[in-house]
């Protein structure tokens, strides 16, 4: 059995091994992520999640393990993706100033015919940013491969009030039910 993280992110790259898992593959789904209409959040980063591990689980053995997982950042129940360029990362950050925003992560474990899906929420509280802290941080880079345009775990911290949730579901991973849930595939961290 082999461990296979169906993600290119260099944060959910992090995460595993911060966990204890040290030895697992890197393969990450190319195809075109598709957000569906009339899909509650959760749905959609299930299935999203889903179609990354099964993309994926093609290209394995069946005795593998599968992680796939997508998160998406809701403000007002709509999705707001990685910017396309300064000016819409800078409109993403105006408009999650001050208010509270969701973040959705599904994540998704296959191994053979054995399948478990899981989506996870945590609301993020920004405080109030002036418009040169905005563009300081998207001076920065670091908004430019990140759904909502922040990243909680660096310089995107200083905008964040309050979270109630789990905390690497902001980062991109929702770890404690990540851990849960390998633990049903026969995979101890």
């Amino acid at each position: 059995m082999a461990i296979v993280l169906a993600s290119g992110s260099p944060r959910r790259y992090e995460l595993l091994k911060m966990i204890g898992i040290e030895d697992f593959t890197v393969i990450p789904d190319t195809a075109e992520e598709e957000i569906k209409p009339n899909m509650t959040p959760g749905q959609t980063v299930t299935a999203i999640a889903f179609q990354k591990a099964s993309n994926v689980s093609r290209l394995c053995n069946s005795d593998d393990v599968i992680i796939a997982a997508d998160t998406l950042v809701f403000l007002d129940g709509q999705p707001i993706s990685k910017p396309v360029d300064r000016e819409d990362a800078a409109e993403m950050l105006r408009s999650l100033s001050g208010r509270k925003h969701t973040v959705y992560s599904g994540v998704a474990i296959i191994r053979g015919a054995d399948i478990a899906v899981h989506a996870e929420r945590t609301d993020v509280y920004f405080r109030d940013m002036t418009e040169s802290e905005i563009t300081a941080y998207v001076d920065s880079g670091e908004p430019m491969d990140k759904a909502g345009a922040y990243g909680a775990q660096g310089k995107g911290a200083v905008f964040i009030e309050r979270i109630e949730g789990d905390f690497f579901n902001v980062m991109g991973l929702p770890i404690c039910r990540l851990t849960m849930m390998l633990r049903d595939f026969g995979v101890r961290v």
